[in-house]
């Protein structure tokens, strides 16, 4: 079996939908509860590396330390990677690492991409939207 790891926030609706995506191929992840055990500052830009992605993509923007520390305005990549390790909460997620890739989970179904095994059958997101059909594969 493969190690998977997701940067997980249990109150996130998103975040159990690719948790349970991931479990729903057989894989049980190491789960990291990322605003109890944030990253550290080498783990956090190795992620960003990994994804490809600005850092500013990665800052979640609804979220009140993002207006309280004045981040719309902050141009510094240093500070607003500062601010996400001050205040965990900025970091977007679910984050999941695979033997195939490093992605943001937005939505949840991108995981699918990175999952090295297949799903072992139907999945329907909490929301109700219907993801795998009943042969394991993705719907759309």
């Amino acid at each position: 079996m493969s190690a998977i790891t997701i940067y997980h926030n249990p109150e996130c609706g998103t975040s159990r939908n690719t948790l349970a995506l991931i479990r729903n191929a057989g894989i049980e992840p190491n789960v990291i509860h990322y605003l109890e055990t944030p990253p550290s500052r080498s783990e956090l830009l190795a992620l960003i590396a990994a994804m490809g992605m600005p850092v500013r993509e990665l800052l979640r923007k609804n979220v009140p330390p993002y207006e309280t520390l004045g981040l719309a305005e902050v141009r510094s990549d240093d500070e607003l990677i500062e601010a996400m390790l001050a205040h965990p909460i900025l970091i977007n997620r679910p984050i999941v690492v695979s033997p195939l890739g490093t992605r943001l989970c937005r939505p949840s179904e991108v995981v699918l991409d990175i999952l090295p095994t297949p799903q072992q059958g139907a999945f329907t997101k909490e929301d109700g939207e219907r993801v795998v059909d009943e042969s394991g594969r993705r719907i759309k």
